[in-house]
């Protein structure tokens, strides 16, 4: 095995794989290491452990707004088989008494549905996608794709505009104060918190109360990857594979390699060391980058000290159930709504703002939380996940990672509450069921320390500037061509990619390597709004 590249990645999860796609276009010899049979992290697509040719989604499925990520276009993925579908009842939270708030790709239908149960609150929320629409435009979605601004100067910026200050307030909020303060409907404001991704961090957190509003105003919704996750993952690796950058799985990386305060290669499991004649970049974690795999004397006390008090989300553990199905769910509230069959992502169980404190309580104390379930059934919209005529179907709920939860025991319970919204699947639809406890998933993927699959909380000012930490929030480390490009970086977890794009821009620029892609000016954008 060639054992010298220009740059070596750590990891393969989706921000790795975009990193690597992008130094390979730029004419590097890129390397990068998985310790997992399979390339893809979380874009996991897996076989029915009984049933052939039923296809499970075992982790990561909703990925919001992904053909409008820059990395999607500039790698034209879909030459390399990569394609996604948005359907257009996008979310539907069904009741136990048979009603439902619906989320559309259009807003109008979206805020119709909200008006069923306040028809203030469907004015409201026409009224803050239309004002916060430039602010995404111009400023949130710019943001997002390039490094952090420090935050003084991005305060400074924004200040001297009216959109600038009007989010600098908002922004200023908790989106559960948010929520109270804009909408007065209980669904509507237990909706509007479990629709717009804020599943996995404390809905108490100051500082995000834009996010309600930003995703309201955003076009694109959730979407789904055609054949399943892992053919995002495949696409990356054939591009990559194209402009001659190497993938390689099977590889425990031992430790990093450090010279003369400079991170030169690593060493594998197997004893082979691979160098780097460039860069590193690591798609782990901080604990595993700063503590496990660099020596002590390499780095300096008050770095490992900072990765060591790098903190996780409580929230974001997940307990996984999926089903290979004979027929889809028949939601009972079809019977009045038949179009909430053909719902995408489906909510159950969450009937109440106050569950919210329920559960992050539960979180906290270490016990079962009152469950609300979300999911969807794939091959209602793309059958190739399942036998012709066949289904597969899965449900998410939040558990702790310390319970110890017998999964089959746990599993079983979720499918029976399934089946109290859904009575076919107690007659005869479920052909095999299996469950994943946060712990399984953990194991398999160990960047998501605790189960967080956010790979780092946004509490303790580790968001922007200073993810993951003060001093390591461009992507750039204290150790000479070491970077860092997964989800403990800027803007975090979830699958956008964009850790990895935005790392590409610094590691492009002190390789001095032509940027062909067009990154945004962020102070231009703040500038203009």
């Amino acid at each position: 095995m060639d054992r010298v590249f220009d740059g070596i990645i750590l990891g393969t999860g989706h921000n790795a794989l975009v990193l690597q796609a992008y130094l390979a276009r730029c004419g590097l010899r890129v390397l990068s290491l998985e310790r997992n049979p399979v390339a893809g992290g979380g874009l996991a697509t897996e076989d029915d452990p009984l049933l052939p040719g039923f296809r499970h989604n075992t982790h990561s499925f909703f990925h919001r707004a992904l053909t409008a990520m820059p990395w999607y276009r500039d790698l034209d993925l879909e030459r390399q088989g990569a394609r996604y579908i948005e359907p257009e009842l996008n979310v539907a939270m069904i009741l136990k008494d048979g009603r439902a708030l619906e989320w559309w790709t259009d807003l109008e239908r979206t805020a119709e549905s909200a008006a069923e149960f306040s028809v203030k609150d469907a004015q409201t929320l026409r009224r803050w996608a239309e004002e916060f629409r430039p602010v995404v435009q111009r400023a949130l979605t710019v943001e997002a794709q390039a490094p952090p601004l420090d935050p003084v100067r991005r305060r400074e910026l924004l200040s001297q505009s009216a959109a600038g200050r009007r989010l600098l307030e908002v922004s200023a909020l908790s989106p559960l104060e948010f929520v109270e303060r804009e909408f007065e409907s209980d669904v509507v404001r237990a909706g509007m918190l479990f629709f717009n991704g804020l599943r996995e961090v404390d809905l108490r957190q100051k500082g995000f109360g834009h996010s309600i509003p930003s995703l309201l105003a955003s076009p694109r919704k959730a979407q789904m990857c055609v054949g399943g996750s892992a053919e995002l993952a495949r696409a990356l690796i054939r591009d990559i594979e194209a402009h001659g950058g190497e993938v390689r799985t099977d590889a425990r990386i031992e430790s990093i390699l450090v010279r003369n305060g400079r991170a030169v290669g690593v060493q594998l499991a197997a004893g082979m060391r691979v160098e780097a004649k460039a860069f590193v970049a690591s798609g782990l974690n901080p604990r595993q980058t700063f503590l496990d795999l660099i020596s002590a004397d390499s780095i300096s006390a008050a770095v490992r000290e900072q990765a060591r008090g790098f903190q996780y989300n409580v929230l974001a553990p997940l307990f996984t159930l999926n089903a290979a199905l004979a027929e889809p769910p028949r939601y009972r509230a079809a019977a009045r709504k038949p179009g909430l069959n053909r719902a995408f992502m489906v909510i159950l169980g969450l009937e109440s703002l106050a569950q919210f404190s329920e559960i992050v309580a539960a979180h906290e104390q270490g016990r079962v939380p009152p469950p609300v379930l979300w999911g969807a059934c794939p091959t209602l919209f793309d059958p190739t996940q399942a036998p012709e005529g066949r289904h597969t179907a899965f449900m998410w709920v939040k558990t702790p990672y310390h319970l110890d939860l017998e999964a089959r025991k746990h599993g079983e319970a979720l499918l029976n509450l399934w089946a109290e919204f859904a009575p076919n699947l107690a007659n005869g639809a479920v052909l095999n069921w299996f469950a994943r406890a946060p712990r399984e998933i953990a194991v398999r993927l160990p960047n998501m320390r605790y189960g967080d699959l956010l790979v780092g909380s946004f509490a303790n000012g580790q968001v922007g500037y200073n993810r993951p930490f003060r001093g390591s929030g461009r992507y750039r480390t204290p150790v000479g061509g070491l970077y860092l490009c997964g989800g403990s970086t800027h803007p975090g977890g979830n699958i956008t990619g964009l850790c990895g794009y935005n790392a590409a821009s610094v590691i492009a620029a002190d390789l001095g390597l032509p940027v062909w892609w067009n990154p945004p000016d962020v102070e231009a954008a703040l500038q203009s709004l």
